[in-house]
Order: C-alpha cells, then sequence, then structure tokens
C-alpha cells in the first residue's frame, strides 16, 4: 500500500474511500476531512478503482492513481493504495474489503466511504453478501441524489449519511470544463492540476488527434 504505514500502531478506524477519482478535487478532500470527524477516524485510506466495472470510460489507472497521491499528499491522515489498480480484472470492493481486513485485523473497524450516486445502486454491488460481514459503507450526500430514499435490505451493510454542505462538485463537472478550455483550479488541488496540465488529461478528442 502507498503511502501507508501498515497495521502498526493500533489502527482502531479506518474509512477507505473508493472512486474513480477522474480526476481528484476538493470535494473528495472536503468528504475525507468530514468523515474523519463525523465517525473519529484514525486514518482515510484512499484506494482508486482500477477497472470500474459500472462504468465504460474512464482514465488510465497510472493517471488516476498518480492525481490522488498528489491531490492527498498534505494530510499525514490520508494514505493512497494501489490495490485496485494493480489487480487484474474488474474492481469489486467486496474483495478489497476482504483485502484489508486481513491486513489490519479483526480489532479494526473498516467504513467504507463512496459518493451518493454510487451508493444509490448499492443493490447492483458483486458480493454485497461478503461485504455485509466486513464494513459499513458511508455514503457522502450531494445535492440532487436523495440517499435517504435507499432501502436497505437486512442482508446488506449498514448505510450511515454524511452531509456535505456547502460542497458541490464532480468528476464529470471537471472533465468537462478542462475539454471547454475552463480553468479548474479552484475545484482541484494545485499538484492535480499541474499534473493534469502536464498530461493533456480530458481534453477534446479533436485535440487529442491533433497533439
Amino acid at each position: 500500500m502507498s503511502n501507508d504505514s501498515g497495521p502498526a500502531g493500533a489502527v482502531r478506524r479506518i474509512g477507505v474511500f473508493g472512486g474513480t477519482f477522474d480526476p481528484f478535487h476538493i470535494g473528495h478532500l472536503a468528504a475525507a476531512r468530514e468523515a474523519t470527524k463525523a465517525f473519529d477516524l484514525d486514518r482515510v485510506l484512499f484506494v482508486p478503482t482500477g477497472a470500474p466495472w459500472q462504468k465504460a470510460r474512464y482514465s488510465p489507472a497510472e493517471d488516476r492513481f498518480l492525481m490522488t497521491v498528489l491531490g492527498t499528499a498534505e494530510d499525514e491522515s490520508f494514505a493512497v493504495s494501489r490495490m485496485e489498480i494493480d489487480r487484474d480484472g474488474p474492481t469489486y470492493t467486496a474483495d478489497t474489503m476482504e483485502h484489508l481486513r486481513s491486513f489490519y485485523g479483526s480489532a479494526t473497524e473498516l467504513l467504507f466511504i463512496a459518493g451518493a450516486d454510487a451508493v444509490l445502486n448499492l443493490g447492483s454491488w458483486i458480493g454485497l453478501d461478503r461485504l455485509a460481514r466486513l464494513a459499513s459503507v458511508v455514503a457522502v450526500h450531494r445535492p440532487g441524489f436523495d440517499v435517504a430514499k435507499l432501502r436497505v435490505e437486512p442482508e446488506w451493510p449498514p448505510v450511515r449519511l454524511l452531509e456535505m454542505p456547502g460542497v458541490d462538485v464532480s468528476s464529470t463537472e471537471i472533465r468537462t470544463r478542462v475539454a471547454r478550455g475552463e480553468r479548474v483550479d479552484d475545484v482541484v488541488p494545485a499538484g492535480v492540476m499541474s499534473y493534469i496540465r502536464a498530461r493533456r488529461l480530458y481534453i477534446t478528442h479533436a485535440e487529442a488527434a491533433g497533439a
């Protein structure tokens, strides 16, 4: 695990923040910090997805991993893991949480943090019964996603809501703004912005063809 010191030091409660992070933005940082306070987390481990099976298009895994590392670098309580981008095949949350349970041990409580849009599709997740034995799910609430309407079945993991007032930014919006040539310095950390520019991420197909 990159930037992670492992189970030493008695980690009581860890938030596992999964997502595509395409790109990583200030909303991710705000959610991680709010979750740390709300659930008394000792650490937040960001886990960029390798091959997200519910998405048709996404940037290369290495780019998304490096943007996440750059975006979290200033907070010592944050770490980033390569476990999903180094794993072959589709990315399933239950597999990741089983690996983390083995890594951290049974004494550490695991909370899987995800965006409300992902949690609204919780019923379609693979291995949901296994996930229920490993962790609870924290749904980061954003405007436009009414997670309270989600009906959690008895065999599903418990779902906790994390309200994020005042933060309304999405990776989709950022990609669109970059493609239009608009500045996004206000919604992504400086290191991530520099990386996007250097790698020419999210430019239009026409521009890419002429590069």
